[in-house]
């Protein structure tokens, strides 16, 4: 037994949320798709990372929060078009995508990065590719869909969310737009 004491720390990433209509609906088209291959991301998770943080200590969320509280966005309301399904196949997911991301969602995503520098947090920079994963552990090909993708993301708000057993909690939420 290791009795080494340990900074206590949460796992954290920014993201859009999905709206309970939204999650059901991509549910049940995932559903159509008849996936024999990995394991379904249970349905309360969907969302679309904006930025990973990794560990982050419990005595820097509060300056991680005042940091965020920092990015301005100039619209009230960010639309993301997930309109593409595809294969990671190196992170071994399944994805739902944008075709294209909008100028808005990748200034959103800059300006997080900004604000977060100041703390060292995960371990390399990742490039941002938005996305809503679908299935994890997916080792077969883009699946036959018989209809096309065609969810569109509202966000209102970015969240800061804590994973933690496979489960998500949003510990803090800053309107898009700015005050």
């Amino acid at each position: 037994m290791n009795d080494e004491p340990h900074e206590p720390f949460k796992r954290l990433f920014f993201a859009l949320d999905c709206a309970p209509a939204q999650r059901k609906a991509i549910a049940q088209w995932r559903s159509a798709l008849q996936l024999r291959s990995g394991r379904p991301v249970p349905v309360e998770n969907f969302h679309l990372t904006l930025k990973f943080l990794g560990a982050v200590g419990i005595a820097q969320i509060a300056d991680v929060c005042k940091a965020a509280a920092t990015v301005r966005t100039s619209d009230k309301r960010l639309v993301v078009e997930l309109d593409r399904l595809d294969v990671w196949r190196r992170a071994g997911v399944l994805v739902l995508a944008p075709e294209q991301a909008s100028p808005a969602l990748l200034r959103l995503v800059y300006d997080l990065e900004q604000a977060m520098l100041p703390f060292v947090l995960a371990d390399a920079p990742r490039e941002f590719r938005p996305h809503l994963t679908l299935a994890r552990d997916y080792r077969a090909p883009v699946p036959e869909s018989a209809t096309p993708p065609e969810f569109i993301l509202r966000a209102e708000r970015f969240t800061l969310f804590e994973s933690h057993k496979g489960r998500y909690r949003a510990l803090a939420e800053w309107p898009l737009g700015g005050v």
